[in-house]
């Protein structure tokens, strides 16, 4: 019985120990200066810590709410969520940079960020690495990443990101309006030719400008020749013709485009990691 008590005793011992070392260790930041969690949630963003960052950078905007570290945490903490993969939480974060602090300095660079993000969605892990189509993936992500660099372009037209998204609004206008050709052509495959033709007809009126146009107008001709629709197929025709007797498609292609990830070197530039 009293081994039975000894052993008892020791378990407790045993284990208060063990909480007290665990206590220990998880109050590593117990007494941070809002200059210390800083520092070190920058150096964790920048060795490719993500995840040990964004800690920091909330127990940072927890413990000191206020002041110059704490708004800069807000927006770098959108970055490091970002770089960690968690798109949700990087947009979610940005709009509330935004939200809380519509005069910042910085705030173009939040809304540039939410366009990345959404930039990136478009990209899936083999587009990021093999030459495929982006615009054969759900338009989905690129509609939501073209009204967000729109945004920043409306509001900051002077930005030094301004100019970078308005070249990814371009990019993102061809994907979407070869697209709805990539549609048309299945409508095509599977006999419905006045859906093909329909939303051929779409890239025309609403991508005008776009290398698209040209397949759009060549399928909108198929399409209502096929449905005996011939004044409509030979107006299509006509133009497609006019068009490329004008040179007007030859004047049509798509910009090349880095499709990488966001920059660090934006991020220096900018000074965004300052005190």
């Amino acid at each position: 019985m009293r081994a039975f008590r000894f052993f008892s005793l020791f378990l407790l011992v045993s284990l208060l120990a063990g909480c007290g070392l665990f206590k220990e260790q998880t109050d590593v930041t117990k007494d941070w200066s809002a200059n210390k969690f800083y520092a070190e949630a920058s150096e964790a963003l920048a060795s490719g810590d993500y995840q040990t960052a964004i800690d920091y950078y909330e127990q940072l905007e927890a413990s000191y709410p206020f002041g110059r570290y704490a708004m800069q945490a807000q927006l770098d903490v959108a970055y490091a969520y970002y770089k960690a993969e968690e798109p949700e939480s990087a947009i979610a974060a940005a709009n509330r940079f935004i939200k809380l602090h519509p005069r910042n300095p910085f705030v173009d660079y939040a809304y540039y960020l939410k366009g990345i993000v959404n930039f990136n969605r478009t990209l899936g892990f083999l587009e990021r690495f093999l030459p495929l189509d982006a615009a054969q993936r759900d338009p989905g992500a690129s509609m939501e990443a073209f009204r967000d660099f729109s945004e920043l372009a409306r509001l900051f037209p002077d930005s030094p990101y301004a100019e970078d998204a308005r070249k990814r609004m371009h990019y993102l206008r061809n994907n979407l309006a070869r697209h709805e050709v990539l549609v048309a052509r299945y409508y095509m495959k599977r006999g419905a030719y006045l859906a093909a033709a329909n939303r051929a007809g779409q890239v025309v009126k609403n991508f005008s400008r776009t290398p698209a146009v040209e397949p759009a107008l060549e399928l909108m001709a198929a399409a209502y020749t096929r449905l005996g629709m011939n004044d409509l197929a030979a107006d299509a025709e006509r133009v497609l013709r006019l068009n490329r007797e004008q040179g007007v498609f030859d004047s049509l292609q798509d910009d090349a485009l880095d499709a990488k990830p966001l920059s660090r070197k934006l991020w220096d530039a900018m000074k965004l990691d300052a005190n």
